[in-house]
């Protein structure tokens, strides 16, 4: 039973660990959607230059599109078996109680027979073996979880990269923005002068 207990507040804590993930997963969603936003703002009236600028943004938000897409189906697939893991860990926690339960009914019918109690001992030590296998799958769940939690850490520290990179974008774009000003100004002074 205390196996059983243990193995159930595991699972539990895993399926929390879970929850948090899936928390951290919409907020890198937001906050790529943030940056295509700030992509989107970008101004259309400069020259070449800007043109070029836009076809290397284009370029950053097909990479960031295909990391997310990448990162997704692989955390979506993972969180998709910790979730069927853990069910499944639910259901066999669930019958080895009813088994647990069932055993302890035979040994309250069988204090006179010892042939009986010998084969009720057996079944609780299989039960005990079983309990054992459940608790190194739920380890085995633990690791997956630990893995995810690195890849995500990745897809932060890459998201963090590209936000850093987008400020240096609109940095160059707003010295861009002012030497054009300066240029037209510089045009329409010279086109005043006699």
């Amino acid at each position: 039973m205390v196996v059983a207990a243990v193995a159930c507040a595991w699972s539990w804590q895993l399926q929390q660990q879970l929850e948090q993930a899936n928390s951290q997963a919409e907020r890198y969603a937001k906050r790529i959607s943030d940056l295509e936003d700030r992509l989107s703002d970008t101004d259309e009236g400069l020259s070449q230059n800007t043109q070029a600028m836009a076809v290397k943004i284009k370029e950053l938000y097909s990479e960031v599109d295909k990391l997310w897409a990448s990162a997704w189906r692989r955390n979506k697939a993972s969180i998709e078996e910790l979730e069927a893991t853990s069910a499944s860990q639910g259901k066999k926690l669930s019958a080895a109680e009813k088994s647990l339960a069932a055993a302890e009914t035979q040994l309250k019918g069988a204090v006179g027979d010892i042939a009986k109690l010998k084969s009720v001992a057996g079944d609780l030590e299989r039960l005990m073996s079983s309990a054992k296998t459940n608790q190194a799958e739920v380890e085995r769940v633990a690791d997956r979880l630990n893995r995810i939690n690195a890849d995500l850490a990745k897809i932060n520290k890459r998201v963090q990269t590209n936000e850093e990179w987008v400020d240096s974008i609109n940095a160059f774009r707003g010295q861009i923005n002012r030497t054009l000003t300066d240029l037209q100004t510089a045009v329409r002074n010279l086109q005043a002068a006699p």
